[in-house]
C-alpha cells in the first residue's frame, strides 16, 4: 500500500503545483480520489474563497461514478457540500482520498472539508503534512475519532516544500524571482517564453502585492508590467535604481490605481507580503540575500549568446512542462 499512497499522493502533489503562488493568501493543495483501486479524481484548490482542493476532488469522482451533469456547473463551497451530500449516498463508502495537507477542521468562507468526508463516508484518507495553522488543524484527529483510517506523512517533505510560501507570507512575506531564458542562457534576446508561460507570469501578478524591477530594464524595455492576459489588477511597482529620473510615457507609469516607487534601496519589500522580482543579471545580484525562491522558465531556443552565468547552488523544487518550456520552482541549496 505504501508505493501506491506514494504514487497517488505524489499526483495530488503535481496539481497543486499548477497553482503555485495563485491562491495567496492560501496555501497551494491538492486531492486525490481513489475507489477499487481506481484513480477517480485528482483537484487542486485554485484561488482563495473557491471550493478546497478536497471538495474538487469529491465533485469529480461524483461526476465520474454517476455522469450526474447536474453538479458540474457548481462552483459555490457550500452549494457544493450540500450537493454532494444529498446526492452521493454510499458512492464514498470504500473510497480514500489523498490530500496534501490536512483537510479544515473550521469554518471560513467554506465549511469544513473534514466534515464532508466523514459525512460522505469515506473509508481511509492519506494526508502528507498536518495544518501549521492552529486555527484549521485538528481535522486528522476528527476523521480518526469519526473511525477512519488515517495516514500521515506520506510524501511529507514534499509536501512542506509545497507549503512554503504560505508559511513564509503568514508570517513575514515570501519573495520570489522570475527570470526566463533560452536553453544556452540569454536573458535578454527579446520574448524568450511561450504565451502560456506568459499567462502563468501574468496570473501572479494578479497576485502579488508588490513587483520589484530594476532601473536599467525599465529604461531599455519600457514595459507596462500588468496583468492584461488575464484581465487582472496591476500590482505596485518598486523601481530599483540609484537615478530617479525616467521617462513618464514608459507604459507602467500610466496604469491606474498603482503606486510606483523609485528607490535606491529594497527597504520597501518589507512593507508588503507576496513579492515578486523580475529582471536580468544585475538583480539577480543585487537581491541575492533577499530571495526565497526562484521562478525560471526554459524556452528550447538558443538565441544570440550566453551571457549570464548563475553561480548559485540550487535546489529544485518542481518542474514541470509549460506547453514546449520548462517551469523550474527552486531555492537556494
Amino acid at each position: 500500500m505504501v508505493n501506491f499512497d506514494s504514487f497517488y499522493m505524489q499526483a495530488a502533489l503535481d496539481e497543486a503545483w499548477k497553482f503555485q503562488g495563485l491562491t495567496y493568501p492560501n496555501p497551494a493543495v491538492g486531492a486525490v480520489v481513489v475507489k477499487d483501486g481506481k484513480l477517480l479524481s485528482i483537484a487542486a484548490h485554485q484561488q482563495a474563497g473557491a471550493p478546497h482542493a478536497e471538495v474538487l476532488a469529491i465533485k469529480d469522482a461524483y461526476y465520474a461514478l454517476t455522469k450526474d451533469e447536474e453538479i458540474l456547473p457548481i462552483n459555490e463551497s457550500l452549494h457544493l457540500h450540500n450537493y454532494l451530500l444529498k446526492n452521493a449516498g454510499e458512492l464514498f463508502r470504500d473510497a480514500t482520498m489523498y490530500v496534501t495537507l490536512e483537510p479544515c477542521f473550521h469554518y471560513g468562507k467554506t465549511p469544513p472539508c473534514s466534515l464532508l468526508i466523514k459525512n460522505l463516508g469515506f473509508k481511509r484518507i492519506v494526508i502528507a503534512i498536518l495544518d501549521p495553522n492552529k486555527k484549521a488543524t485538528g481535522g486528522a484527529r476528527y476523521l480518526k475519532e469519526s473511525g477512519l483510517e488515517v495516514v500521515v506523512g506520506v510524501k511529507e517533505q514534499e509536501a512542506k516544500d509545497l507549503l512554503e510560501p504560505f508559511i513564509r507570507w503568514s508570517k513575514s512575506r515570501f519573495i520570489f524571482f522570475k527570470f526566463a531564458q533560452t536553453i544556452n542562457g540569454n536573458l535578454t534576446a527579446g520574448t524568450i517564453s511561450n504565451i502560456q508561460s506568459r499567462e502563468i507570469v501574468h496570473q501572479l501578478r494578479n497576485k502579488i502585492d508588490l513587483l520589484v524591477i530594476g532601473g536599467n530594464t525599465v529604461r531599455k524595455d519600457r514595459p507596462i508590467l500588468d496583468s492584461r492576459l488575464v484581465q487582472g489588477r496591476a500590482p505596485d511597482v518598486l523601481i530599483y535604481s540609484k537615478k530617479t529620473e525616467f521617462d513618464a510615457k514608459i507604459p507602467l507609469f500610466k496604469v491606474p490605481k498603482r503606486e510606483v516607487f523609485i528607490e535606491d534601496s529594497l527597504e520597501r519589500v518589507k512593507e508588503y507580503k507576496f513579492i515578486m522580482v523580475e529582471g536580468g543579471e544585475g538583480m539577480l545580484k543585487a537581491t541575492r540575500a533577499l530571495v526565497d525562491w526562484y521562478m525560471i522558465f526554459i524556452a528550447p531556443k538558443s538565441l544570440e549568446k550566453p551571457n549570464y552565468t548563475f553561480n548559485k547552488k540550487l535546489r529544485f523544487l518542481h518542474t514541470q512542462n509549460i506547453g514546449d518550456d520548462l517551469l523550474i520552482w527552486s531555492k537556494n541549496g
